[in-house]
């Protein structure tokens, strides 16, 4: 990799929300994080896709989001010219955009918001890149 490479945050959408609060029965609450992710080498952009679930301790899943964000790259043209750095970064950049929609959406339906603290995503890095494919 003779030149640096460069990544820019292009757009995000989320695909799919679902929202359950009969099964919220109580105030211990899971949250799961599923990174997975597809570098698409003709246009050297990266979709990052997280799939995020709440649950309460009996495992009554009460949301689940899937969202998708785009990266766009600079001189990557190959899975490995991607540094390493980019997977915990992408997930970093990304995250105020999920925690503020969950918050807003949980909001809107009339109930107290659900607020997701300031989280370190960091441990995601490694499960993103294990689940990283080629297109």
């Amino acid at each position: 990799m003779s030149n640096s490479v460069a990544f820019v945050f292009k757009s995000y959408q989320f695909d799919k929300v679902l929202i359950n609060f009969q099964n919220l029965s109580s105030d211990n609450i899971n949250v799961n994080f599923k990174p997975s992710g597809v570098f698409l080498s003709g246009d050297s952009q990266y979709k990052l896709k997280i799939k995020f679930t709440a649950e309460t301790a009996e495992k009554e899943e009460f949301i689940e989001v899937d969202a998708t964000a785009i990266f766009q790259f600079q001189n990557a043209n190959t899975l490995e010219d991607i540094p390493s750095f980019f997977y915990r970064n992408a997930i970093a950049i990304f995250f105020p955009y999920l925690r503020a929609y969950v918050s807003l959406v949980s909001n809107q339906a009339n109930h107290p918001a659900f607020l997701l603290p300031t989280l370190n995503l960091s441990s995601l890095e490694e499960p993103l890149k294990k689940s990283t494919t080629i297109e």
